[in-house]
């Protein structure tokens, strides 16, 4: 958890400097995906209205990028699915239900709001091997 903190501190330190540099422009990293399953990367944190970065596939790989900073608010959830054998699922506080389908691809978006709570994620046809979860503060 400690290496994940500091990479964190670290991405969002790099993440500053870039919006401070091109004006706040948060579309160059939509879409990217993860190294591996647990490793998080990029999301905006903070306020109402962020932007939170989903992935499952194209292996055995699901995550949520960034969510170790998260508080309570609205937020876009933007999941680039990259397989058609799995899908990203996300339930939660105050009724947060909502889900790919399996055998689709692409990127979805979803308006959530996020209540203080453990949200948790996984991939509905391969639930024990593809999971994780977060939680958001008050």
């Amino acid at each position: 958890m400690p290496r994940h903190r500091i990479a964190l501190a670290t991405l969002l330190v790099a993440v500053g400097l870039g919006v401070a540099a091109c004006g706040g422009d948060d579309d160059e990293n939509e879409g990217a995906a993860p190294e591996t399953a647990t490793e998080t990367e990029t999301a905006t944190v903070g306020s109402d209205g962020a932007t939170i970065q989903g992935s499952v596939g194209p292996g055995f790989e699901i995550s949520v990028d960034g969510a170790d900073d998260l508080s309570a608010g609205s937020y876009t959830l933007v999941v680039n699915d990259q397989s058609p054998e799995h899908n990203f699922h996300l339930t939660g506080p105050g009724g947060v239900d909502v889900s790919t389908d399996v055998s689709e691809e692409g990127e979805e978006s979803f308006e959530v709001e996020l209540e203080p709570g453990e949200y948790k994620f996984v991939c509905d046809p391969h639930a024990s091997q593809m999971n994780g979860s977060f939680t958001v503060g008050g």
